[in-house]
């Protein structure tokens, strides 16, 4: 079925260079592909950040091109709110395939070159297995942990050369490849090491001294892997492991160490980012993710000054942004009143806090746009509620003025509406409120807030919250 779908598919779109991309001379490449529920009526080829092109969807929800002055690498296909990763060279003609029902699980990829992609996706699924797998695992004893790495890195590289043997994938996609297996394997000792620290010390004292020696074999500037996503979440897992250990050698309060929402650890990880990488783009990303979180972690005025000091003394670009997001944060004080903020419920009806606010309640908020996060979110919240029925539990989406696609949200993923509001009335831009996707507020039946320095989902989220109801 795939063969006659990419058969048509290139006879729908002949007139783009399809079949000439058949030709071992062809120097270029052809995307192109079909979307069943589009969300949009576009798709956009980026690399590095960069924009290469946007391609719409015809009648038939196909779209597709011939590129002439692409060369071999890693791109990003993004179809909002969701993205994954392709790999492409020249000569290669990637038909793409898939349904937003379940973006990821049912991509597909056809064509000539297909299979670097399609190895490349199979990581990505399988990373995210490994996801639940350390969650699961991280308290068995580190040379066992060892053991079971090693293991998984042994069957990435086996699936690989028997992919090379079919394919003869050229040299810079096997370097990819094996980076991508490399970081992965990298990772799993990385998160292993900081959830057993946190969580299970008894098993840390047991690290052998070898366990992390790969960190030697880091590459922070490389440019082909800057927009692959094992790559960076190895760099983000590093630096909140290695601003840990530096706080231990420094004042051995295990506690406070290992709270990653200080200042103090925040501000070792953008100086470390800082000094590794000289990728811009690269070291933009961390920076924007971290300034944004010691901003919207922040409680007073003195702690927001402190963080704009670090964003200048390492000459963020963006500095501006984070300057407004910090006057935000400043509604957001613990002792603050949300009373007098707005938002609108399922009905079209806009209400105060005031209004909505009259137990004890925990506020999350979500975006249409981070799809897989929302429904993390809306999964750990559903357990919750059953749990502690004397709270309530309000998400609040921040994509202003995207009412429609809100409410088709809800219904898509049955949500419950009496407990759904969307912001309204408000000056900063979305891209700002997007910094709160992580943060959980801990609000009083009067509308004050009591904790707001949260995230969802840490094993230590419900002691919080018992915390708070006993307070």
């Amino acid at each position: 079925m795939k063969y006659f779908f990419y058969l048509s598919l290139c006879l729908a779109v002949l007139v783009t260079g399809c079949n000439n991309n058949n030709s071992e001379e062809s120097n270029s490449i052809y995307i192109g592909g079909q979307i069943n529920n589009p969300e949009t009526d576009y798709v956009v080829i980026s690399k590095e950040n960069e924009t290469i092109d946007t391609l719409y969807l015809d009648e038939k929800n196909q779209f597709g091109k011939e590129f002439t002055n692409l060369g071999s690498g890693i791109y990003t296909f993004r179809h909002p709110p969701e993205s994954q990763i392709i790999y492409t060279e020249p000569g290669d003609s990637i038909v793409i395939w898939l349904n937003t029902m379940s973006f990821d699980e049912s991509l597909n990829f056809s064509g000539d070159g297909y299979e670097k992609s399609d190895f490349l996706l199979d990581m990505f699924l399988k990373n995210q297995k490994n996801n639940d797998l350390i969650l699961t695992y991280y308290k068995i004893e580190p040379t066992e942990f060892a053991k079971m790495t090693d293991s998984i890195k042994a069957d990435r590289i086996k699936d690989l050369e028997e992919l090379q043997e079919k394919n003869d994938f050229s040299e810079d996609f096997l370097n990819i490849a094996r980076a991508s297996i490399s970081y992965e394997y990298y990772d799993l000792r990385e998160r292993y090491t900081f959830l057993i620290r946190k969580y299970y010390n008894n098993f840390a004292e047991k690290i052998p001294e070898d366990f992390n020696n790969y960190r030697e074999d880091i590459n922070f500037n490389n440019e082909e892997l800057q927009d692959y996503y094992v790559y960076t979440n190895l760099i983000d897992d590093y630096l909140r492991s290695k601003s840990i250990e530096h706080c231990l050698k420094e004042h051995g309060d295990k506690k406070k160490c290992l709270n990653i929402n200080t200042f103090s650890n925040i501000e070792r990880r953008i100086l470390l980012i800082d000094s590794l990488s000289t990728i811009e783009p690269l070291k933009n990303e961390f920076l924007d993710r971290l300034s944004a979180q010691a901003i919207t972690m922040s409680e007073s005025e003195e702690r927001l000054d402190s963080v704009l000091s670090l964003l200048e003394k390492v000459d963020y670009s963006r500095i501006e942004s984070a300057r407004e997001l910090a006057q935000i944060q400043k509604n957001y004080f613990v002792g603050t009143s949300l009373n007098s903020l707005n938002a609108e419920n399922t009905e079209g009806k806009i209400l105060s806090y005031s209004e909505i606010i009259n137990k004890p309640t925990i506020t999350y908020a979500w975006s249409l746009y981070a799809p897989t996060h929302h429904r993390w979110q809306h999964h750990i919240i559903k357990d919750l509620q059953k749990k502690y029925p004397e709270l309530d539990f309000l998400g609040v989406n921040i994509d202003l003025g995207e009412r429609e696609e809100w409410l088709r949200t809800l219904e898509t993923f049955g949500y419950d509406k009496n407990n759904e509001f969307q912001i309204t009335k408000r000056s900063s831009s979305k891209e700002t409120y997007k910094k709160y996707l992580n943060k959980v507020f801990f609000v009083a039946a009067n509308g004050d807030i009591v904790k707001g320095d949260l995230q969802l989902g840490t094993p230590e989220f419900e002691d919080q919250i018992l915390e708070f109801l006993n307070k």
